[in-house]
């Protein structure tokens, strides 16, 4: 039997900068604000998985599309993703306990 060694793709600076449209120095920028997540390879360098490529277009339709500062932004995608994981958690409810949920919300 074989096994097939298989890494996750993963881009390196440059390549992600290219990849989302940002200028290096923007990307480093992003990562010390804590907004983008990239791993450190085996010489240390920065190499981002390619699902940071959808939050880097996420943080991007933000800052241009709404106006925010970079700062805020951490603020504002933390609050967008709890209310996805809270929106999920709703849907896996069984149907009469989300009714019950909705009455509850619905009377504060």
């Amino acid at each position: 039997m074989t096994y097939a060694i298989v890494r996750p793709a993963r881009l390196d600076l440059n390549a992600y900068a290219r990849a989302t449209g940002l200028h290096p120095q923007t990307v480093r920028r992003l990562v010390a604000l804590g907004l983008l997540e990239p791993v450190e390879d085996a010489r240390g360098e920065l190499c981002f998985p390619l699902s940071q490529v959808a939050a880097a277009g996420r943080i991007q339709r933000l800052h241009e599309g709404l106006s925010i500062n970079y700062a805020a932004i951490g603020v504002v995608v933390d609050l967008l993703d709890r209310i996805e994981r809270l929106e999920a958690d709703l849907r896996n409810l069984p149907p009469r306990q989300r009714a019950t949920t909705a009455r509850n919300d619905s009377a504060q």
